[in-house]
Protein backbone atom coordinates (compact mmCIF):
# COMPACT_ATOMS: atom_id res chain seq x y z
CA UNK A 1 0.00 0.00 0.00
CA UNK A 2 1.83 2.79 -1.30
CA UNK A 3 1.92 6.01 1.07
CA UNK A 4 2.85 9.71 0.46
CA UNK A 5 4.15 12.54 3.26
CA UNK A 6 3.51 15.81 1.83
CA UNK A 7 5.36 18.16 3.61
CA UNK A 8 6.04 22.25 3.36
CA UNK A 9 9.80 22.93 2.78
CA UNK A 10 10.39 25.45 5.57
CA UNK A 11 6.65 26.76 6.01
CA UNK A 12 6.68 29.83 8.33
CA UNK A 13 9.60 31.31 6.24
CA UNK A 14 7.51 30.30 3.07
CA UNK A 15 4.00 31.78 3.92
CA UNK A 16 6.04 34.98 5.20
CA UNK A 17 7.13 35.05 1.49
CA UNK A 18 4.26 34.39 -0.17
CA UNK A 19 3.04 37.70 0.70
CA UNK A 20 6.41 39.46 0.47
CA UNK A 21 8.17 38.32 -2.74
CA UNK A 22 11.01 40.49 -1.80
CA UNK A 23 12.22 37.65 0.99
CA UNK A 24 13.00 35.12 -1.93
CA UNK A 25 16.04 34.10 -2.08
CA UNK A 26 17.00 36.09 1.41
CA UNK A 27 18.05 35.00 4.54
CA UNK A 28 15.23 34.79 6.73
CA UNK A 29 14.31 33.76 10.49
CA UNK A 30 11.40 33.53 12.10
CA UNK A 31 11.12 33.83 15.99
CA UNK A 32 9.34 32.56 18.78
CA UNK A 33 7.43 34.52 21.27
CA UNK A 34 8.76 37.47 22.22
CA UNK A 35 11.37 37.55 19.49
CA UNK A 36 13.60 35.19 21.45
CA UNK A 37 14.74 32.41 19.30
CA UNK A 38 14.41 30.93 15.67
CA UNK A 39 12.12 28.99 15.31
CA UNK A 40 12.08 28.49 11.48
CA UNK A 41 14.92 28.92 9.19
CA UNK A 42 15.29 29.27 5.36
CA UNK A 43 17.67 27.71 3.47
CA UNK A 44 19.78 30.43 3.24
CA UNK A 45 19.90 30.80 6.86
CA UNK A 46 20.80 27.33 7.04
CA UNK A 47 23.65 27.71 4.89
CA UNK A 48 24.92 30.12 7.54
CA UNK A 49 24.78 27.22 10.70
CA UNK A 50 22.77 28.90 12.37
CA UNK A 51 20.64 26.05 14.41
CA UNK A 52 16.95 25.73 15.17
CA UNK A 53 16.83 27.94 19.07
CA UNK A 54 19.70 30.31 18.43
CA UNK A 55 18.64 32.86 20.46
CA UNK A 56 18.31 36.17 18.41
CA UNK A 57 20.75 38.10 20.23
CA UNK A 58 23.49 35.36 19.48
CA UNK A 59 22.70 36.09 15.84
CA UNK A 60 22.64 39.79 15.25
CA UNK A 61 26.43 40.04 14.52
CA UNK A 62 25.99 36.97 11.37
CA UNK A 63 22.45 38.86 10.30
CA UNK A 64 24.09 42.09 10.59
CA UNK A 65 26.79 40.93 8.15
CA UNK A 66 24.68 38.33 6.00
CA UNK A 67 21.42 40.35 5.91
CA UNK A 68 19.15 38.42 7.37
CA UNK A 69 15.95 39.11 8.00
CA UNK A 70 14.27 38.59 11.33
CA UNK A 71 10.31 38.44 11.81
CA UNK A 72 8.10 37.72 14.36
CA UNK A 73 5.87 34.82 14.13
CA UNK A 74 2.21 34.92 13.36
CA UNK A 75 0.75 31.99 14.11
CA UNK A 76 -2.83 33.03 12.89
CA UNK A 77 -1.38 33.47 9.42
CA UNK A 78 0.28 30.31 9.25
CA UNK A 79 -2.52 28.49 10.55
CA UNK A 80 -5.18 29.62 7.86
CA UNK A 81 -2.34 28.80 5.09
CA UNK A 82 -1.74 25.71 6.62
CA UNK A 83 -5.74 24.97 6.55
CA UNK A 84 -5.88 26.00 2.83
CA UNK A 85 -2.74 23.52 2.00
CA UNK A 86 -4.47 20.63 3.62
CA UNK A 87 -7.85 21.06 1.97
CA UNK A 88 -6.45 20.94 -1.24
CA UNK A 89 -4.63 18.01 -0.74
CA UNK A 90 -7.43 16.28 0.57
CA UNK A 91 -8.25 16.41 -2.93
CA UNK A 92 -6.01 14.09 -3.90
CA UNK A 93 -6.84 11.23 -1.97
CA UNK A 94 -9.97 9.84 -0.22
CA UNK A 95 -7.82 9.06 3.14
CA UNK A 96 -5.92 12.03 4.64
CA UNK A 97 -3.69 12.02 8.00
CA UNK A 98 -2.80 15.77 8.88
CA UNK A 99 0.20 14.82 11.22
CA UNK A 100 0.95 18.29 11.52
CA UNK A 101 0.56 21.97 10.79
CA UNK A 102 2.97 21.58 7.64
CA UNK A 103 2.73 17.83 6.43
CA UNK A 104 0.37 15.15 6.02
CA UNK A 105 -0.23 11.30 4.66
CA UNK A 106 -1.95 10.30 2.12
CA UNK A 107 -2.92 7.20 1.15
CA UNK A 108 -2.62 5.99 -2.72
CA UNK A 109 -3.49 2.65 -1.99
CA UNK A 110 -5.39 1.56 -5.77
CA UNK A 111 -3.43 4.54 -7.48
CA UNK A 112 -1.55 3.69 -10.63
CA UNK A 113 2.50 2.27 -9.21
CA UNK A 114 4.00 3.56 -12.39
CA UNK A 115 2.93 7.11 -12.16
CA UNK A 116 2.87 8.31 -8.55
CA UNK A 117 6.28 10.36 -9.16
CA UNK A 118 4.07 12.12 -11.48
CA UNK A 119 1.08 12.13 -9.02
CA UNK A 120 3.77 13.57 -6.81
CA UNK A 121 4.72 16.55 -8.88
CA UNK A 122 0.90 16.99 -9.41
CA UNK A 123 0.32 17.51 -6.04
CA UNK A 124 3.34 20.01 -5.68
CA UNK A 125 2.25 21.93 -8.92
CA UNK A 126 -1.12 22.51 -7.65
CA UNK A 127 -0.47 23.47 -4.10
CA UNK A 128 2.06 25.83 -5.29
CA UNK A 129 -0.20 27.43 -7.65
CA UNK A 130 -3.23 27.85 -5.46
CA UNK A 131 -1.20 28.97 -2.27
CA UNK A 132 2.29 29.46 -2.91
CA UNK A 133 3.60 27.16 -0.49
CA UNK A 134 6.43 24.92 -1.88
CA UNK A 135 6.07 20.88 -0.48
CA UNK A 136 7.94 18.14 -1.27
CA UNK A 137 6.37 14.63 -1.18
CA UNK A 138 7.82 11.21 -0.37
CA UNK A 139 5.75 7.69 -1.42
CA UNK A 140 6.64 4.17 -0.10
CA UNK A 141 5.08 1.76 1.31
CA UNK A 142 4.89 2.26 5.47
CA UNK A 143 4.53 5.62 7.06
CA UNK A 144 8.19 5.28 8.44
CA UNK A 145 9.87 4.71 4.68
CA UNK A 146 7.47 7.73 3.59
CA UNK A 147 8.68 9.95 6.32
CA UNK A 148 12.20 9.06 5.08
CA UNK A 149 11.24 9.28 1.20
CA UNK A 150 10.11 12.57 1.93
CA UNK A 151 13.59 13.50 3.43
CA UNK A 152 15.31 12.19 0.59
CA UNK A 153 13.54 14.24 -1.70
CA UNK A 154 14.15 16.96 0.20
CA UNK A 155 17.72 16.81 0.37
CA UNK A 156 17.22 15.28 -3.31
CA UNK A 157 18.81 11.78 -2.43
CA UNK A 158 16.92 9.58 -5.48
CA UNK A 159 14.41 12.28 -5.80
CA UNK A 160 13.48 13.85 -8.66
CA UNK A 161 12.21 17.97 -8.38
CA UNK A 162 10.97 17.27 -5.16
CA UNK A 163 9.43 13.85 -5.23
CA UNK A 164 11.14 10.54 -4.05
CA UNK A 165 9.34 7.32 -4.46
CA UNK A 166 10.94 4.37 -3.18
CA UNK A 167 8.65 1.90 -4.87
CA UNK A 168 11.04 2.76 -7.74
CA UNK A 169 14.12 1.46 -6.16
CA UNK A 170 14.92 -2.09 -5.64
CA UNK A 171 16.35 -3.74 -2.72
CA UNK A 172 20.29 -2.95 -3.57
CA UNK A 173 19.58 0.69 -4.61
CA UNK A 174 18.16 0.95 -0.86
CA UNK A 175 21.00 -0.58 0.98
CA UNK A 176 23.12 1.72 -0.89
CA UNK A 177 21.02 5.11 -0.11
CA UNK A 178 20.04 4.11 3.48
CA UNK A 179 23.83 3.38 4.13
CA UNK A 180 24.74 6.70 3.44
CA UNK A 181 22.20 8.44 5.85
CA UNK A 182 22.74 8.40 9.81
CA UNK A 183 20.22 6.50 11.94
CA UNK A 184 19.06 9.69 13.55
CA UNK A 185 17.14 10.89 10.70
CA UNK A 186 15.01 8.03 11.04
CA UNK A 187 11.12 8.86 12.39
CA UNK A 188 10.83 8.45 15.86
CA UNK A 189 14.80 8.20 16.49
CA UNK A 190 15.81 10.96 18.80
CA UNK A 191 18.68 11.81 20.36
CA UNK A 192 19.31 9.33 23.52
CA UNK A 193 18.01 6.35 21.07
CA UNK A 194 20.64 7.51 18.22
CA UNK A 195 23.22 7.15 21.30
CA UNK A 196 22.24 3.56 22.35
CA UNK A 197 22.40 2.56 18.68
CA UNK A 198 25.74 3.75 17.75
CA UNK A 199 26.94 2.33 20.85
CA UNK A 200 25.64 -1.04 19.26
CA UNK A 201 27.26 -0.01 16.25
CA UNK A 202 24.13 0.84 14.09
CA UNK A 203 25.22 4.08 12.79
CA UNK A 204 22.58 3.98 9.43
CA UNK A 205 19.67 3.50 8.50
CA UNK A 206 20.54 0.34 6.68
CA UNK A 207 22.16 -0.91 10.09
CA UNK A 208 18.80 -0.50 12.01
CA UNK A 209 17.17 -1.98 8.53
CA UNK A 210 19.14 -5.09 8.98
CA UNK A 211 18.73 -5.28 12.84
CA UNK A 212 17.33 -8.01 14.36
CA UNK A 213 13.51 -6.85 15.76
CA UNK A 214 13.36 -9.12 19.02
CA UNK A 215 17.10 -8.01 19.80
CA UNK A 216 15.95 -4.18 19.08
CA UNK A 217 12.48 -4.83 21.56
CA UNK A 218 14.82 -5.84 23.90
CA UNK A 219 17.19 -3.58 23.91
CA UNK A 220 14.46 -0.39 23.54
CA UNK A 221 11.28 -1.27 23.55
CA UNK A 222 8.52 -2.38 21.17
CA UNK A 223 8.11 1.44 19.12
CA UNK A 224 11.64 1.22 18.17
CA UNK A 225 10.89 -2.71 16.70
CA UNK A 226 8.02 -1.57 15.15
CA UNK A 227 10.50 1.11 13.46
CA UNK A 228 12.68 -1.69 12.21
CA UNK A 229 9.55 -3.59 11.02
CA UNK A 230 8.57 -0.25 8.90
CA UNK A 231 11.52 -0.01 7.58
CA UNK A 232 11.69 -3.47 5.85
CA UNK A 233 8.02 -2.44 4.30
CA UNK A 234 6.10 -3.81 7.26
CA UNK A 235 3.07 -1.50 8.12
CA UNK A 236 2.83 -0.95 11.82
CA UNK A 237 1.22 1.88 12.01
CA UNK A 238 -1.90 2.69 10.86
CA UNK A 239 -3.02 5.94 9.18
CA UNK A 240 -5.38 7.78 11.17
CA UNK A 241 -8.20 9.80 9.51
CA UNK A 242 -9.01 11.54 12.82
CA UNK A 243 -6.67 12.17 15.79
CA UNK A 244 -7.83 11.38 19.39
CA UNK A 245 -9.92 14.34 20.70
CA UNK A 246 -7.92 16.92 22.90
CA UNK A 247 -8.22 15.68 26.48
CA UNK A 248 -6.55 19.15 27.80
CA UNK A 249 -6.00 22.51 26.45
CA UNK A 250 -3.40 25.11 27.15
CA UNK A 251 -3.04 28.66 26.52
CA UNK A 252 -0.08 30.78 28.22
CA UNK A 253 2.23 33.02 26.99
CA UNK A 254 5.03 35.44 28.11
CA UNK A 255 4.42 39.24 28.79
CA UNK A 256 6.82 41.54 26.94
CA UNK A 257 7.63 43.42 30.17
CA UNK A 258 7.32 42.15 33.79
CA UNK A 259 3.45 42.78 35.15
CA UNK A 260 2.82 43.45 38.88
CA UNK A 261 -0.66 44.72 38.85
CA UNK A 262 -3.45 42.20 39.45
CA UNK A 263 -5.46 44.39 36.25
CA UNK A 264 -2.93 43.28 33.91
CA UNK A 265 -2.73 39.73 35.14
CA UNK A 266 -6.90 39.27 34.73
CA UNK A 267 -6.75 40.88 31.44
CA UNK A 268 -3.93 38.50 30.27
CA UNK A 269 -5.73 35.55 31.86
CA UNK A 270 -9.54 36.60 30.19
CA UNK A 271 -7.70 36.88 27.50
CA UNK A 272 -6.06 33.54 27.23
CA UNK A 273 -9.12 31.63 28.70
CA UNK A 274 -11.32 33.64 25.54
CA UNK A 275 -9.14 31.69 23.03
CA UNK A 276 -8.90 28.22 25.07
CA UNK A 277 -12.65 28.29 24.93
CA UNK A 278 -13.17 29.00 21.11
CA UNK A 279 -10.85 26.32 20.38
CA UNK A 280 -13.24 24.38 23.03
CA UNK A 281 -16.25 25.05 21.08
CA UNK A 282 -14.46 24.31 17.57
CA UNK A 283 -13.80 20.49 19.27
CA UNK A 284 -17.60 20.22 19.90
CA UNK A 285 -16.46 20.09 23.49
CA UNK A 286 -17.13 21.30 27.16
CA UNK A 287 -15.08 21.30 30.47
CA UNK A 288 -15.12 20.24 33.76
CA UNK A 289 -12.36 22.16 35.45
CA UNK A 290 -9.75 24.79 34.70
CA UNK A 291 -6.00 25.52 36.59
CA UNK A 292 -5.38 29.05 36.03
CA UNK A 293 -1.43 29.72 36.92
CA UNK A 294 1.14 32.90 36.86
CA UNK A 295 5.15 32.45 36.74
CA UNK A 296 8.07 35.13 37.74
CA UNK A 297 10.94 34.75 35.90
CA UNK A 298 13.25 31.98 37.46
CA UNK A 299 15.74 33.19 34.81
CA UNK A 300 16.41 35.85 37.41
CA UNK A 301 17.26 34.46 41.01
CA UNK A 302 18.32 37.84 42.08
CA UNK A 303 14.03 38.42 42.03
CA UNK A 304 11.77 37.19 44.56
CA UNK A 305 10.16 33.85 43.14
CA UNK A 306 6.40 32.61 42.86
CA UNK A 307 4.73 30.69 40.73
CA UNK A 308 1.21 29.71 42.13
CA UNK A 309 -1.38 27.64 39.94
CA UNK A 310 -5.31 26.53 41.02
CA UNK A 311 -7.98 24.36 40.15
CA UNK A 312 -10.80 25.65 39.93
CA UNK A 313 -13.88 23.16 39.48
CA UNK A 314 -16.91 24.06 37.41
CA UNK A 315 -20.53 23.62 39.02
CA UNK A 316 -21.37 22.39 35.32
CA UNK A 317 -19.61 21.44 32.55
CA UNK A 318 -19.13 24.22 30.20
CA UNK A 319 -17.88 26.46 26.97
CA UNK A 320 -19.72 29.41 27.67
CA UNK A 321 -16.50 32.28 27.76
CA UNK A 322 -17.62 34.42 29.93
CA UNK A 323 -18.17 31.51 32.76
CA UNK A 324 -14.49 30.10 32.28
CA UNK A 325 -13.59 33.88 32.64
CA UNK A 326 -15.18 34.42 36.06
CA UNK A 327 -13.81 30.75 36.79
CA UNK A 328 -10.60 31.84 35.73
CA UNK A 329 -10.61 35.30 37.60
CA UNK A 330 -11.99 33.61 40.85
CA UNK A 331 -8.50 31.57 40.95
CA UNK A 332 -6.51 34.13 40.15
CA UNK A 333 -7.65 36.59 42.98
CA UNK A 334 -6.97 33.32 45.43
CA UNK A 335 -2.98 33.12 43.90
CA UNK A 336 -2.26 36.80 43.15
CA UNK A 337 0.15 38.05 45.82
CA UNK A 338 1.52 41.56 45.75
CA UNK A 339 5.42 42.52 45.55
CA UNK A 340 6.24 40.23 42.33
CA UNK A 341 7.22 40.44 39.01
CA UNK A 342 5.08 38.55 36.87
CA UNK A 343 6.43 37.13 33.71
CA UNK A 344 3.87 34.40 32.64
CA UNK A 345 0.56 33.61 33.10
CA UNK A 346 -1.86 30.83 31.30
CA UNK A 347 -4.90 29.03 31.46
CA UNK A 348 -5.27 24.74 31.39
CA UNK A 349 -8.93 23.30 30.37
CA UNK A 350 -9.41 20.12 32.09
CA UNK A 351 -11.98 17.27 32.19
CA UNK A 352 -13.02 17.46 28.63
CA UNK A 353 -15.79 15.64 26.81
CA UNK A 354 -18.49 15.75 23.67
CA UNK A 355 -20.58 18.34 24.37
CA UNK A 356 -24.28 17.24 24.56
CA UNK A 357 -23.51 14.09 26.58
CA UNK A 358 -22.87 15.40 30.48
CA UNK A 359 -25.40 14.88 32.91
CA UNK A 360 -27.34 17.75 33.95
CA UNK A 361 -27.97 19.63 37.10
CA UNK A 362 -31.54 19.82 38.92
CA UNK A 363 -30.85 23.27 38.54
CA UNK A 364 -30.40 24.02 35.45
CA UNK A 365 -31.99 27.34 33.44
CA UNK A 366 -32.64 25.78 29.49
CA UNK A 367 -33.48 29.19 28.61
CA UNK A 368 -29.91 30.56 29.65
CA UNK A 369 -28.37 27.88 28.50
CA UNK A 370 -30.00 28.87 25.06
CA UNK A 371 -29.12 32.20 25.46
CA UNK A 372 -25.48 31.19 26.08
CA UNK A 373 -25.07 28.79 22.91
CA UNK A 374 -26.51 31.43 20.68
CA UNK A 375 -24.23 34.48 22.11
CA UNK A 376 -21.08 32.17 21.78
CA UNK A 377 -22.52 31.08 18.23
CA UNK A 378 -22.49 34.67 17.57
CA UNK A 379 -19.04 35.59 18.89
CA UNK A 380 -17.18 32.84 16.92
CA UNK A 381 -19.25 33.22 13.94
CA UNK A 382 -18.37 37.36 13.64
CA UNK A 383 -15.15 36.60 14.31
CA UNK A 384 -14.49 33.83 12.28
CA UNK A 385 -15.80 36.39 9.45
CA UNK A 386 -14.11 39.64 10.45
CA UNK A 387 -10.96 38.70 11.90
CA UNK A 388 -10.02 37.13 15.05
CA UNK A 389 -10.43 39.45 17.86
CA UNK A 390 -13.12 41.89 16.17
CA UNK A 391 -15.84 40.85 19.06
CA UNK A 392 -14.55 40.30 22.65
CA UNK A 393 -14.96 39.94 26.02
CA UNK A 394 -14.14 43.45 28.12
CA UNK A 395 -12.21 41.80 30.30
CA UNK A 396 -9.62 41.10 28.66
CA UNK A 397 -8.61 44.47 28.01
CA UNK A 398 -8.63 46.89 25.19
CA UNK A 399 -4.28 48.49 25.01
CA UNK A 400 -3.43 45.24 26.54
CA UNK A 401 0.22 46.27 26.95
CA UNK A 402 1.23 43.16 28.36
CA UNK A 403 0.72 41.06 25.24
CA UNK A 404 4.41 39.46 24.47
CA UNK A 405 6.68 41.25 22.24
CA UNK A 406 6.27 40.90 18.06
CA UNK A 407 7.54 43.84 16.83
CA UNK A 408 8.67 42.22 13.32
CA UNK A 409 5.20 40.61 13.06
CA UNK A 410 3.88 40.84 9.34
CA UNK A 411 -0.06 41.60 9.20
CA UNK A 412 -2.67 39.00 8.83
CA UNK A 413 -2.76 39.11 5.41
CA UNK A 414 -5.55 36.30 5.14
CA UNK A 415 -8.05 36.33 8.14
CA UNK A 416 -8.13 40.17 8.77
CA UNK A 417 -9.90 42.69 6.70
CA UNK A 418 -8.32 45.36 7.37
CA UNK A 419 -4.75 43.80 6.78
CA UNK A 420 -5.31 42.72 3.08
CA UNK A 421 -2.68 43.31 1.15
CA UNK A 422 -3.24 45.64 -1.29
CA UNK A 423 -1.85 46.34 -4.69
CA UNK A 424 -0.78 49.68 -6.22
Amino acid sequence: MPIALVDCNNFYVSCERVFDPRLEGVPVVVLSNNDGCAVARSAEVKALGIKMGEPWFKMKEVAQKHGIIALSSNYTLYGDMSARVMSILSNFSPDQEIYSIDECFLDLAGFDPLGLVEYGQKIRRTVKQNTGIPVCVGIASTKTLAKLANHCAKKSFAGSEGVCDFGRLDDQQLSTLFGSIAVGEVWGIGRRITAKLQQLDIETIEDLRRADPEYIRQQFSIVVERTVKELNGISCIELEEAGEPRQQIMVSRSFSHPVTSFQELSESVASYTTTAAEKLRHDGSVVASLCVFIHTNNFKPDEPQYSPSMVVPLNNPTDDTLKLIRAANEGLKRIYRQGYRYKKSGVLLMGLHPKGIQQGSLFDDPAYQAKSDDLMQVMDAINKKMGKGSVGVAAAGVRKGWEMKREKKSPNFTSDWGELPVAW
